[in-house]
């Protein structure tokens, strides 16, 4: 579960290094109305105030819980589709192009037809530029022992994921 944690909050440090710099290069200060991450803190603040002052408290944690759930859903799947998958580090410090073996796939039919092809997950690191109806399966990509509602259970059981992913981990080497 420390995933969790590392994604949600490093991810948001992370998007304020990025527009500080970003403003930093405009307008030579870090903090100023420049700063997209100040825009979007005040526009959902305003949002959040917005739920709550028209439709009470109840509404506003409500809308916070499904947030919360969102975000926890989006994380679980970026965890299954990149679990131990690494790309090397170039000598310039950049890391290789993303390849079909960078990420897991689940190729099976309700899965991707429930999800608009997300099981296909490699091609599209592959060639992002790529409609999502047409995303292809790759043979070289990893695949997942079964489709994203099941890995996504299995993951909130560390020890039977990892059991069974660092299995497969070792296989693909």
């Amino acid at each position: 579960y420390r995933f969790y944690f590392r994604t949600i909050f490093f991810s948001y440090l992370s998007a304020w290094h990025i527009a500080n710099e970003e403003s930093r290069k405009k307008t030579g200060k870090a903090l100023s109305f420049q700063n997209e991450m100040i825009w979007f803190q005040l526009i959902q603040l305003g949002f959040v105030g917005l739920i709550y002052f028209n439709f009470g408290s109840t509404a506003f944690f409500a809308f916070l819980g499904a947030a919360f759930t969102g975000i926890l859903l989006l994380e679980t799947v970026n965890y299954i589709e990149h679990y131990g998958l690494q790309r090397q580090q170039l000598e310039n410090g950049k890391y290789e192009r993303a390849m079909p073996e960078h990420s897991w796939n689940s190729d099976h039919v309700m899965g991707r037809l429930m999800l608009f092809e997300l099981s296909r997950h490699s091609d599209h690191h592959y060639l992002a530029s790529r409609k999502y109806q047409v995303l292809r399966h790759h043979e070289q990509a990893p695949q997942m022992p079964t489709g994203y509602p099941g890995m996504m259970l299995l993951s909130l059981v560390p020890p039977l994921w990892f059991a069974i992913m660092n299995r497969r981990l070792q296989s693909l080497n």
